[in-house]
């Protein structure tokens, strides 16, 4: 695996650990508004997407839609957000964000400006499903052949 000093992703897991491959890791970030807020961090430190082998962008990209579709399966949100932007932090991961009409900032972008205040009981509504939600995604991660 190939690192550089100095980055988050490389010198930190970047969130709780929710499963780990070879290749890739998937992480619960903690983002306040947020609940169901997955990361999914290639390993080597690669800054762009096209850096990828294609069979390696096949794998993280089944990944991701693992991550998908464990959050719409056991959360039903309004939305996923996908993003893979990489400006702060120049190594290569996936945001996987399931939205909810009533979060802080919906409809806009997790990084847009605030809409609403944030909703505590109903991120606990989320928070209390996420154990049975990552047990099913990691299930569903490790029966592949990463």
């Amino acid at each position: 695996m190939s690192s550089a000093a100095g980055c988050p992703l490389c010198d930190d897991a970047g969130g709780r650990m929710v499963f780990e491959a070879a290749k890739f890791r998937v992480i619960h970030a903690a983002e306040a508004g947020f609940p169901a807020f997955y990361r999914v961090v290639w390993k080597d430190h690669v800054a762009e997407w096209s850096d990828l082998s294609p069979e390696d962008r096949a794998l993280c990209m089944e990944a991701v839609t693992v991550v998908e579709q464990s959050l719409r399966n056991a959360l039903a949100p309004a939305k996923i957000n996908l993003a893979a932007l990489g400006n702060m932090v120049p190594h290569l991961h996936w945001h996987v964000v399931a939205r909810f009409d009533w979060d802080p900032r919906f409809p806009g972008s997790v990084w847009a400006e605030v809409q609403r205040k944030s909703n505590p009981e109903r991120e606990a509504g989320i928070e209390v499903k996420l154990p049975a939600l990552e047990r099913e995604m990691v299930q569903r991660l490790a029966t592949r052949s990463f």
